[in-house]
């Protein structure tokens, strides 16, 4: 079994081989217990080592926000990467997706046919090389809330996780709402770490629940961001998380 190690110290010390390549990792918590930027630390190891990523990052405002978020967490900048990388950004407003440019797609993510398209295209278009394609999605909670797709996007992205066969798939997804939802998402996934957070100081926490095919220690272990800079990002995290919900809610 193919693996990417992470490369980090408190991350390898729990996942000592990395994640096996191919497989699906679900990453749950608490409205602000910092999962993304978990996330994240995973994309930036993953274009390190030569693959691509397409990025599904719902509450996030537009690509710059978590190309700053990225930066600030790891170091890296992903537009160093360019050729590597696809941001699709939700937009409640269009039918279908309009490409942008050749970095960003604009998708109506909460119809499952649009999910499954948009997806495809978006990997047709990067590179397989390296450890292949990794699809990053964060608080995809939020697309449950849509009342006329809600339903339908929650079994499209179940069937993406089950049917999966050819790609790494990294999702973060919140436990403060639709609990039965996410707890069947934790089910299905290969990989689950969970994460949460304590306000003084603020720090974040994660802890591996289970791992395919690879070790693992259970340990909590402090993600090492620093007090100020968790702060800053879930501040604005969470104003552009109430406009997209907003909007979601109109669907």
């Amino acid at each position: 079994m193919e693996t990417l190690k992470i490369g980090i110290d408190w991350i390898d010390r729990v996942i000592p081989e990395g994640i096996s390549l191919k497989s699906t990792t679900v990453i749950t918590g608490t409205g602000g217990s910092g999962k993304p930027l978990i996330g994240e630390i995973f994309v930036a190891a993953w274009l390190k080592k030569g693959g691509s990523v397409i990025f599904m990052p719902l509450q996030y405002p537009n690509s710059e926000f978590i190309s700053e978020s990225i930066k600030s967490v790891t170091g890296l900048d992903i537009w160093n990467y360019k050729e590597k990388i696809i941001f699709l950004q939700l937009n409640t407003e269009i039918a279908e997706y309009k490409e942008i440019d050749k970095n960003h797609i604009n998708a109506n993510l909460v119809k499952p046919e649009v999910w499954e398209e948009v997806l495809n295209l978006a990997s047709k278009k990067l590179s397989d090389e390296g450890p292949g394609i990794l699809i990053f999605g964060s608080a995809l909670n939020l697309l449950l809330f849509s009342p006329s797709y809600g339903d339908a996007i929650f079994e499209k992205i179940k069937s993406t996780m089950n049917l999966n066969k050819d790609k790494t798939y990294l999702f973060s997804v919140s436990t403060s709402a639709k609990e039965i939802e996410i707890a069947q998402l934790e089910k299905i996934a290969d990989n689950l770490l969970i994460s949460r957070s304590e306000k003084k100081p603020f720090r974040l926490f994660m802890k591996v629940l289970k791992m395919k095919d690879v070790p693992f220690i259970s340990d909590e272990v402090q993600v090492i961001i620093s007090p100020e800079m968790l702060m800053r990002i879930k501040e604005m995290a969470e104003n552009s998380r109430k406009k997209i919900l907003s909007a979601i809610l109109k669907t």
